[in-house]
């Protein structure tokens, strides 16, 4: 549990609506909310309908905060991610494979994408670029197995950009 409490209480202690909130910086009615959204966010009720929030309680919420709030699910997607165990745990750094890192620092980013591509040093060989104009063009085999480049990919992209150019121009 990453939630701060400064109640004194043991990190497995029940807390209120009132604790959670405070702590993780949500309003009550949108854990109230969220109880009615998510079927597996149940808090133990006390008569009086008085809220007692487990620490696996204060998990769920702070997983169904970040996928809401910060990855921008919808509520009913962030109820799907996290009944199917899709929304374990947020990518960090460290989880990003070597030959994803890779990519990421190659491909010219967002400069290559907008057509800025010079300047991030990309260059392409001729045989690259038949390759790519065959694979845009549909000329390319069909049936094969589609294995594209990082070269492909960019020439693509750098098609689509230039027709939407194009489209919003004319």
């Amino acid at each position: 549990m990453t939630a701060q409490f400064d109640d004194g209480k043991d990190d497995g202690a029940l807390r209120t609506i009132g604790e959670v909130s405070r702590a993780l910086g949500i309003k009550t009615h949108v854990l109230r909310y969220w109880e009615q959204q998510f079927a597996m966010l149940e808090p133990l009720k006390r008569s009086g309908g008085r809220r007692y929030y487990r620490s696996e309680d204060v998990d769920l919420i702070e997983e169904i905060d970040r996928l809401v709030n910060k990855e921008g699910y919808t509520l009913k997607g962030a109820e799907q991610a996290i009944a199917s165990g899709k929304a374990a745990k947020s990518p960090d750094e460290e989880d990003i494979s070597t030959e994803a890192k890779s990519v990421i620092a190659n491909d010219g980013g967002v400069d290559a994408f907008f057509g800025n591509a010079e300047t991030v040093g990309a260059t392409e060989s001729e045989e690259e670029i038949a390759v790519q104009e065959a694979s845009v063009s549909g000329t390319a085999d069909v049936h094969a197995e589609p294995e594209f480049s990082r070269s492909e990919v960019l020439a693509k992209l750098k098609d689509i950009r230039s027709r939407l150019e194009q489209a919003i121009s004319a």
